[in-house]
């Protein structure tokens, strides 16, 4: 059912202020790290869980919350997930233990990721016109949101402590909330179908995936082999069951479809590893080596975030221009090039040299970004969009669970600029692999279009 919506720019500021907490809560986290690892006297990879348990909670929420959202109708998903992240939000500050806090953390992902799936569904069915310049929008609000996130937290923690990075969700909850109330259309007929929701396939996927971090993590000390065994028990059984599934949780067979398709996942998976080890590795390195607070830490960090959203405009006039290949080879060069220069800069180095570097890396952000999304869409049917879009994201958060795993391994014993370059040699093998599978994909698909 379609209602007609009198102010299209309040129904897409609604959705916005919603689905910026997911990416913003992502990030902020950043900053924190360093107080949280004194506050609970963990380890590095103790406190990796904060950044693996939300984007896996994320990446196992988000399918589901799309369909249950076309069960019981997207307004009615919408304010039941933020009335989730409220109450993480408010729970979180008073943690007892870690423990309680890394539930929190699951808790706010998992109420987050309702919210952009929702809204997506929302603004497709109710804006017909201006749709494109909609969803750009809601795109600036989340980017936006995630590339200021380190910098936002820094602030919040050097003058409130890491309590504030909870806090802080209220006012966009409290705005989104009440405009919701007001301004959604009310559609959704509240029946739920169970089968349509593959319960045994995410069960799988989390035990695989918490496997494969727990294996990780244990690879400088003690090998948790059954670990791994786990890992690739419940793969391979998540592989067979997906491939039997009407409906099911992970697209197997897509994946063997078109393997250009399977090349931009993959290469997108990569481009998250690699980012995401600097996005989250910067700040811990600033604060714990460097003896640089947070909120100057937060400063730092927006070369790396600013960048990326300057140079963005850019690469989307290029893909208008020239389709996806030319700003995703540029932008796989470009991380290529700063995470070599990465290993230039040593303990004698001027800040400002670590600034350049990041600026290239932010750049680069911009560019692998929007190229890689817009080479899905120019590689899939368009009947293929949604199961497309959801793998897509699905391989961003397995980029980013690695990347923490990646960084819990190399920073937990010793966190000094030897292993910042450990980080960046690890990170530089990918880097090689995305500019190889960048210069593979063929230009645009449909030039008969344009």
């Amino acid at each position: 059912m379609k209602v007609n919506i009198r102010k299209p720019w309040l129904l897409v500021l609604t959705i916005g202020l919603g689905t910026l907490l997911n990416p913003l809560n992502s990030s902020m986290i950043s900053v924190a790290l360093t107080r949280l690892q004194n506050e609970f006297a963990l380890t590095f990879a103790d406190a990796s869980w904060l950044i693996s348990i939300f984007y896996l909670a994320s990446a196992a929420g988000q399918p589901v919350m799309g369909k249950l959202s076309d069960m019981f109708g997207p307004k009615k998903l919408f304010i039941a997930g933020l009335t989730i992240v409220a109450g993480a939000s408010i729970l979180a500050p008073f943690s007892p233990n870690y423990p309680f806090l890394l539930g929190c953390r699951a808790l706010q992902a998992i109420g987050s990721s309702t919210l952009f799936p929702s809204g997506m569904s929302m603004v497709r069915t109710h804006i017909t016109e201006g749709q494109g310049k909609a969803l750009a929008v809601l795109s600036i609000f989340a980017s936006t949101s995630a590339a200021f996130g380190p910098s936002i937290g820094g602030f919040l923690v050097a003058s409130w402590d890491w309590q504030s990075i909870f806090l802080v969700n209220f006012p966009f909850i409290i705005v989104s909330f009440l405009l919701a109330i007001f301004i959604l259309p009310n559609t959704g007929q509240g029946k739920f179908e169970a089968k349509r929701i593959d319960f045994s396939g995410i069960a799988l996927f989390i035990i695989a995936i918490v496997g494969l971090i727990l294996f990780l993590l244990s690879l400088d000390q003690d090998i948790r082999w059954w670990a791994l065994l786990l890992f690739l028990a419940t793969a391979i059984g998540f592989y067979f069951l997906e491939r039997k599934m009407e409906e099911p949780f992970i697209d197997v067979k897509g994946l063997t479809k078109n393997r250009y398709v399977s090349f931009i996942y993959l290469q997108f998976m990569s481009i998250n590893l690699i980012h995401y080890c600097f996005f989250f590795g910067f700040p811990t390195y600033l604060q714990q080596v460097r003896g640089y607070s947070e909120q100057h830490t937060g400063v730092i960090m927006l070369a790396l975030a600013g960048f990326g959203v300057i140079v963005a405009p850019l690469a989307g006039r290029l893909i208008d221009k020239y389709g996806s290949k030319l700003p995703m080879v540029i932008g796989a060069c470009l991380l290529l090039a700063g995470t070599g220069l990465l290993l230039t800069y040593h303990d004698g180095s001027p800040l400002i040299w670590l600034i350049v570097i990041m600026a290239i890396l932010g750049m680069s952000n911009g560019f692998n970004n929007i190229s890689t999304q817009t080479a899905l869409y120019e590689h899939v049917k368009p009947e293929d969009t949604g199961s497309a879009s959801g793998l897509f994201q699905t391989s961003r958060y397995l980029g980013s669970i690695l990347s923490s795993s990646l960084l819990g391994l190399t920073f937990n014993r010793h966190l000094d600029t030897e292993h910042l370059h450990l980080v960046a040699l690890i990170c530089f093998v990918f880097c090689i692999f995305v500019v190889v599978l960048a210069l593979k994909l063929p230009g645009r698909m449909r030039e008969k279009t344009h």
